[in-house]
């Protein structure tokens, strides 16, 4: 599987739409616009591109069809799945092996989010998830009164900081790193400074998640555009290589929001770490984990950029609080993260505009977020999904 898909297929262009709250335009007029852009940054037109791999599908978008209908496309392979960061790299991996296989030339991976148009997801009457009897997917148990996405990392959180001594201050490592990445992005949302006063005297949202540990409720848009390697290099932008990947990982002892061992939901207590089939990513790209530049991850809570980091063992159970501090996450730090401020302060597009990070990072055209000699970066979220990208 490794020398099947290694370095066989490339992010050929990337588009973004304007970040911002309360945008007129409505999802597919944001998603047409990335689309274009990708277009235009890799030097394709509408009718090289035969597939799709949609991550904007019902409560919060449209259809695979609608998409091809409205953009004029004429395609030979769909992927589709729901709306949630989980899903970004499904939808990569999706198009990667769709081109490796044969099934399509060039797949459009497209995400269009309005969510300040769609407040019913984020509570009310017509919530989508927070009043499902069974509990929603970010660990809501609404006969308990847990109705708020925050409410698994919340829990998480609560029970990391009693076994370990994880303090909110500690945390707050994340979200000031991140704001001050932010800061050298004219595409983020929020840039201004952001203290640890500020992150402490900011209202509790699910204790003991602040504001600040909370991500971004934005409209956006990103189109990420995935031919083979070979034929990306007779394009308009440097190709950036998809290296290794490996998939989400579920079962009773995973919590949506929490790292193995912690005893929530199904899970059975203890400190396990990183495990073999967690760096199987490592081994698909045939790199040592240490050859990675940088980091990046779905941070809609500030504690699973913690998890994420123990998940694949660059800091030990219980220890990605302490091991944070000092500026190690930051650019020019040990292991830079979310170098676009991510979902905490750039804007929430799923996770996509860090990928699309990644791919300006390894071209080396991030600008002021710039890593110095970045050549291997790591896409990887806290429920174990992870794909590499090179230059």
């Amino acid at each position: 599987m490794s020398d099947f898909i290694r370095d066989k297929t490339a992010i050929a262009g990337i588009g973004l739409s304007q970040f911002g709250r309360g945008l007129e335009e409505s999802q597919l007029q944001l998603g047409l616009v990335a689309f274009k852009d990708a277009l235009d940054d890799a030097g394709l037109a509408r009718e090289d591109v035969d597939g799709l791999s949609i991550h904007l599908g019902w409560p919060l978008g449209v259809d695979y069809d609608r998409i091809a209908e409205v953009f004029g496309l004429d395609i030979r392979y769909v992927n589709q799945s729901w709306l949630h960061g989980r899903f970004v790299t499904t939808a990569l991996q999706h198009a990667a092996l769709a081109v490796a296989a044969g099934m399509a030339d060039c797949v459009a991976c497209i995400t269009a989010i309005s969510f300040t148009r769609l407040r019913g997801f984020l509570g009310g009457p017509e919530d989508q998830e927070g009043t499902r009897e069974e509990g929603g997917t970010h660990g809501e148990a609404p006969a308990y009164g847990l109705t708020a996405p925050a409410s698994g990392a919340a829990m998480a959180m609560q029970r990391y900081m009693a076994r370990y001594g994880a303090t909110s201050e500690q945390l707050a490592e994340v979200a000031i790193t991140f704001r001050k990445h932010a800061a050298l992005n004219p595409r983020a949302v929020m840039r201004h400074p952001l203290t640890l006063a500020d992150h402490q005297a900011a209202r509790m949202v699910v204790d003991p998640l602040r504001l600040y540990d909370c991500c971004l409720i934005t409209d956006a848009a990103a189109c990420i555009l995935v031919t083979s390697t070979e034929r990306a290099r007779d394009l308009n932008a440097r190709p950036v290589t998809i290296a290794g990947m490996q998939g989400i990982r579920s079962g009773r002892e995973e919590f949506i929001f929490a790292p193995r061992g912690l005893g929530l939901n199904q899970q059975t207590t203890g400190t396990p770490g990183a495990r073999a089939r967690d760096l199987e990513v490592y081994r698909a790209a045939n790199i040592d984990r240490d050859a990675v530049d940088g980091l990046y991850t779905y941070d809609a809570f500030a504690p699973l950029v913690l998890f994420t980091l123990e998940r694949f063992g660059f800091a030990g159970p219980g220890e990605a609080a302490d091991w944070i501090q000092g500026g190690r996450i930051g650019l020019g730090g040990e292991l830079p993260m979310n170098t676009s401020g991510g979902l905490l302060s750039e804007a929430h597009v799923a996770g996509w505009n860090s990928i699309a990070e990644m791919v300006r990072q390894l071209r080396g055209s991030a600008g002021a977020s710039q890593i110095e000699g970045a050549s291997v970066l790591q896409w990887g979220t806290a429920w174990g999904d992870s794909v590499i990208l090179r230059n």
